[in-house]
């Protein structure tokens, strides 16, 4: 692909399927539940087919990375990868004494609505980041630039967030950046790294109780009690700015990177 088409097709993309993400989160309650729930549901499925149609149109090749006999599988095995991550960073936190909870309940509507707000958000946010930005800067160039590029820039959106000060974006880039694009490289697609996002927000919010990035959950399952060094517990932004999370990522990304097929490194 030319330069200059290259250019077009990774600028305009990434426009488009903000511009895209921006619309869908303004998604409105259309009567409450599960109204809600099902056009959050019908909009990640009308992305992804719109992203499908770009790159169809703009690379004139078939859409490799959203293969459906992975769908499934690679997305199940992303939902599994994020549900150890989230759940180790939080029991090293407890075993340091920095996390304990102070109580519980369940409410289901709630659950389904953030079940499905995060899933929109991982499709929404893997289709820019590495369907787009790390998927063509790695055709073009190579993996490592890849993954520093758009892990700086998935860092540095964060920083729009509540709550966010350099830091938090510096942790967000290399603990999420990385593994997510380390995911998309070990897998070859999309599911897994959406597998990993979607698990990772609805986890960190609407059950364990932190904020997610900078964003707090009101109905959670598990009310906690998150003391010590902002350091330690992310402060105000939540787990994604602690150091623990950020040492967690480095390893799970080496490990996935390690992992993957010998084609794919370069």
């Amino acid at each position: 692909m030319p330069l200059w088409k290259w250019i077009l097709c990774t600028l305009g993309g990434l426009f488009i399927f903000t511009l895209l993400q921006g619309f869908s989160m303004m998604i409105p309650r259309l009567g409450g539940f599960p109204w809600q729930s099902l056009a959050r549901i019908l909009a990640a499925g009308l992305i992804l087919f719109l992203y499908a149609i770009w790159v169809n149109l703009t690379e004139r090749r078939p859409v490799l990375e959203l293969p459906m006999n992975r769908m499934v599988p690679d997305t199940l095995k992303g939902l599994g990868i994020g549900l150890c991550y989230f759940l180790l960073v939080t029991g090293i936190m407890a075993a340091v004494g920095s996390y304990r909870i102070a109580g519980a309940q369940f409410h289901l509507v709630p659950q389904l609505e953030g079940f499905t707000l995060f899933l929109l958000v991982a499709v929404c946010e893997e289709v820019i980041f590495r369907g787009i930005l790390f998927r063509m800067i790695d055709d073009r160039w190579n993996t490592v630039v890849a993954l520093l590029i758009s892990a700086l820039v998935f860092g540095g959106a964060h920083m729009l967030n509540p709550g966010a000060d350099w830091w938090s974006s510096l942790a967000i880039a290399i603990e999420a950046g990385l593994l997510l694009g380390a995911a998309y490289k070990f897998s070859g697609n999309l599911w897994l790294p959406i597998g990993i996002h979607w698990i990772w927000n609805y986890l960190e919010g609407y059950v364990l109780g932190f904020p997610v990035s900078g964003t707090v959950v009101d109905d959670k399952i598990f009310n906690p009690v998150i003391t010590g060094p902002e350091l330690v517990t992310g402060g105000v932004f939540g787990a994604e700015g602690s150091i623990i999370a950020v040492g967690v990522g480095v390893v799970v990304s080496i490990l996935l990177l390690l992992r993957a097929p010998e084609d794919r490194r370069r």
